[in-house]
């Protein structure tokens, strides 16, 4: 029997594992949260106290972690992955991290012994939840298929995007033009009500009309509630920026809407949003016009 291991518990990957469970897979757990390994032991999970411990009872290696600094320490630091990890095993990344430290440290794994590939997810929990995210796969058709029984347990669309680093790249499109559909309202709503619209009714003509998008249809009713922690924090959506940027300068490809946008997302940050939801940008334009984008029981 294929035995996982999924290391990091948290918004994504305490439903993530679960449907692994609920699907029938055999599956060890371990997150520094004492909680979340005991939410997954109650529904059947075998837990482990480190990642080395963990790596080895099992073959393949989910990893649902915040960024690359955190995936390297699992996997090379003390008590890490390649401690007791057997030559042959393979550890998925299904965070967001860096497109191009994925490449290169797919290259140092693979000197290890281990098949290190790349899974990021988008659909937010409550997609992770009901287990339909989209899935962007990075590594070779032969990897895939072996784990592709899995990863139909955690998403319903599983996009096979290419090489190592592939779906890193995808996810980063995907999440450039998020981000800065985000930056564009929170710079664009503003103005509206600083001559003279009403925030609701205007939030309801672009939810309705061709100005919607993904941000708007998650963020606008948040903001209209003044409510700014929902989900991926400013912080976590910079370092997509930040990433785009890198591959912009490192392939001379301009980005010049990103890169303006970024501007916005490093403002936001100085002002002490880091920990609030990329929506939070809007309060850098409602500070400058004077006005706030809120229901009126709201502002």
């Amino acid at each position: 029997m294929h035995r996982y291991g999924f290391v990091g518990l948290g918004q994504m990957g305490k439903w993530m594992a679960a449907n692994l469970l609920q699907a029938g897979f055999d599956l060890t757990v371990c997150d520094l949260d004492p909680e979340a390994v005991k939410t997954l032991a109650d529904l059947g999970a075998e837990s482990a106290p480190t990642p080395a411990e963990l790596s080895a009872r099992v073959d393949t290696i989910f990893l649902s972690l915040p960024h690359q600094e955190v995936v390297y320490d699992v996997v090379c630091g003390a008590g890490g992955i390649l401690e007791q990890a057997r030559s042959g095993s393979i550890i998925v990344d299904c965070g967001t991290t860096d497109y191009l430290w994925t490449i290169d440290f797919a290259e140092e794994m693979g000197a290890e012994g281990i098949d290190f590939v790349d899974a990021p997810v988008t659909g937010m929990e409550q997609r992770a939840r009901a287990a339909t995210l989209t899935i962007m796969f990075g590594g070779s058709q032969r990897l895939l298929e072996k784990i592709r029984p899995a990863l139909d347990a955690m998403g319903n669309r599983i996009v096979h995007m290419g090489d190592v680093g592939s779906g890193q790249l995808a996810k980063l499109v995907n999440q450039l033009l998020f981000n800065t559909h985000m930056a564009a309202l929170a710079e664009v709503l503003p103005m509206a009500v600083k001559l003279g619209l009403d925030p609701e009714r205007i939030a309801k003509v672009i939810n309705t009309g061709s100005g919607r998008s993904f941000a708007s249809e998650t963020f606008l009713p948040h903001i209209l509630e003044g409510r700014f922690t929902h989900g991926y924090s400013m912080g976590n959506a910079y370092k997509d920026m930040a990433g785009g940027l890198r591959i912009s300068a490192a392939n001379r490809i301009p980005l010049p809407v990103v890169q303006a946008a970024t501007a916005t997302y490093q403002r936001a940050l100085r002002s002490g949003c880091e920990n609030q939801d990329k929506g939070a940008m809007i309060k850098l334009f409602e500070s400058l016009l004077g006005v706030v984008f809120r229901k009126s029981q709201f502002k």
